[in-house]
């Protein structure tokens, strides 16, 4: 609807819930703004009862997002578990693309394809939450032309993603929960901001994640190609250059921060260890059973030496744990 004033996006995840709840009761249900919010859920999570919680805290009429669905002013709109959201001008994508920052339904997702959209008329919103999910996204709103509201940190319940969009955008307000509302409201009153042009790589990125699937020519355009592989399809993965964040995309979609794409590294690492140490503890085993067999039958020295070869593969286990004891410890106790 080209008569909405202003597009709202709320990015939420652990300990997000209330603060969500706390923000949307205190707007208005003003018909020239549609609110849309993430809420970082499990795919089994009842999306009904936490719209149902919201509903009972706000006058304006709460849905769960549905693709192609016409955007109506009045409305918030919830990303339905395991599904992105993303706002296009009139209407909603909902699908089951590649997870960004290992999430589905995805914050950056979702404010990247507002800003894309919609520029200097998006109102983003960070809440609590672990991790960077939001990030990228708060920065193609910004870059948009549009406003960044951050949850003070020290009022969140996990202080993680208020805290790395402060490091990384320079946004508009840093604020209590209590003091959104006055924000938006405020800004509802003054004359439509001055539209500014969508920088190329939030459209292209939020065309890449509406139709699954990029190109090479896209990815060159939007980042330079590193020497990692995705840890979801194994694809090359492409270093993003342009809103100061440090992440990754692969060709089909996937998108990880630095941070994030270390702890897959580290799990897929520890993944295969534990595989390789049970392989060796099947082989020692079998080695000891044959030097048993071997020694009844009275072949001694043979039973010697596939004894020596069952120990050998100890040693591998023991170094094979260590390793995985050293991971286990902060950076600074390991040598």
């Amino acid at each position: 609807m080209d008569e909405l004033k202003k597009i709202v996006v709320i990015g939420a995840s652990a300990g997000g819930y209330h603060a969500i709840a706390d923000v949307v009761a205190a707007l208005p249900a003003d018909p020239e703004i549609a609110v849309f919010a993430v809420l970082h859920m499990s795919k089994d999570s009842a999306a009904a009862v936490v719209l149902h919680h919201l509903q009972l805290r706000t006058s304006l009429a709460c849905k769960i997002a549905a693709d192609n669905e016409p955007i109506k002013g009045g409305h918030l709109y919830l990303a339905p578990p395991d599904h992105h959201l993303m706002v296009k001008k009139g209407l909603m994508r909902v699908h089951n693309g590649p997870r960004e920052n290992r999430w589905r339904p995805s914050i950056d997702v979702l404010f990247r394809s507002a800003a894309a959209a919609y520029g200097s008329q998006v109102i983003g919103i960070i809440l609590s939450g672990l991790l960077d999910d939001g990030t990228s996204g708060m920065s193609a709103i910004k870059r948009s032309g549009g406003i960044c509201i951050v949850q003070e940190p020290k009022e969140a319940l996990f202080p993680d993603m208020p805290t790395n969009v402060l490091n990384t955008v320079d946004v508009d307000y840093r604020v209590p929960l209590a003091d959104i509302g006055y924000i938006i409201t405020d800004h509802l009153s003054k004359p439509p901001a001055r539209m500014l042009p969508v920088p190329e790589d939030v459209r292209i990125e939020a065309e890449i994640t509406e139709r699954m699937v990029s190109s090479m020519d896209e990815l060159k355009k939007i980042g330079t190609h590193s020497n990692f592989s995705c840890p979801d399809c194994g694809g090359g993965l492409w270093k993003m250059s342009s809103d100061g964040v440090h992440r990754y995309r692969c060709y089909t979609g996937h998108v990880y921060t630095e941070r994030l794409l270390n702890d897959k590294q580290r799990e897929e690492l520890e993944a295969s260890l534990w595989v390789s140490i049970r392989i060796l503890e099947e082989r020692k085993n079998l080695l000891t059973i044959m030097a048993g067999h071997e020694l009844e039958a009275g072949h001694t020295p043979e039973s010697v030496e596939t004894k020596k070869r069952a120990g050998e593969v100890d040693v591998h286990i023991n170094r094979l744990k260590s390793v995985l004891h050293a991971m286990d410890k902060p950076a600074s106790a390991t040598i």
